[in-house]
């Protein structure tokens, strides 16, 4: 019995060697089969492993929006949403497609009345506050203590640049609350005020 060697240097018995007659190229199936698992390959790499909400769009944004400090995963698609449209706006409009305006904020202080009820050349006198506001100028406004420095009367009428005290005739200047007339020893304390649109502000 005469062996005789294979081509992969393995003999048998009757001659034939074991891997006789195998064709080195490919086969067609093998050459599908691996196109598959390539092509299979590349759609799980594009997939996203991120949780997505039930009611998320294609993006996977869900309606209200991302989720503050969300970021979108690396193989989530996304696009820019299109000029006018709403669909991706992080703000929500106002109602009425209107801006709303900012609330002026309420000057801090206490209102004493309108600044154009103060004559000029004369004044008013708010004894709730214990203020009295001339306005030797037009549009020069000052303010002081209505309280008398003579013995604490309040002074009660504003007529020829001065202020009066019915309690011993003390007048002071609508200027500067300097004494005119005694017996008052000294000016009327300066009060600060502010006029906001038209109303006499006392701070």
């Amino acid at each position: 019995m005469t062996l005789q060697s294979g081509r992969d240097g393995e003999s048998t018995p009757d001659g034939e060697s074991r891997g006789a007659g195998r064709d080195p190229r490919p086969t067609r199936r093998g050459v599908l089969l691996g196109v598959g698992l390539v092509g299979l390959g590349g759609v799980l790499a594009g997939c996203s492993t991120a949780a997505v909400p039930y009611d998320a769009n294609e993006a996977g944004v869900p309606p209200n929006g991302p989720a503050p400090g969300a970021m979108p995963s690396s193989g989530a698609m996304t696009s820019p949403a299109a000029p006018g449209s709403d669909a991706m706006s992080s703000s929500p409009s106002p109602r009425g497609g209107q801006a709303r305006k900012k609330a002026k904020p309420k000057p801090k202080g206490t209102v004493l009345g309108a600044a154009s009820d103060i004559p000029v050349g004369g004044g008013a006198i708010y004894t709730a506050a214990k203020v009295v506001v001339t306005q030797p100028a037009s549009g020069q406004y000052k303010a002081f203590s209505a309280v008398c420095t003579h013995v604490g009367c309040l002074v009660n009428k504003v007529t020829s640049g001065t202020i009066g005290c019915p309690c011993h005739g003390s007048e002071f200047k609508i200027t500067n609350g300097a004494v005119v007339a005694g017996p008052a020893p000294s000016p009327l304390p300066a009060r600060q005020i502010k006029i906001v649109d038209d109303q006499v502000i006392l701070l």
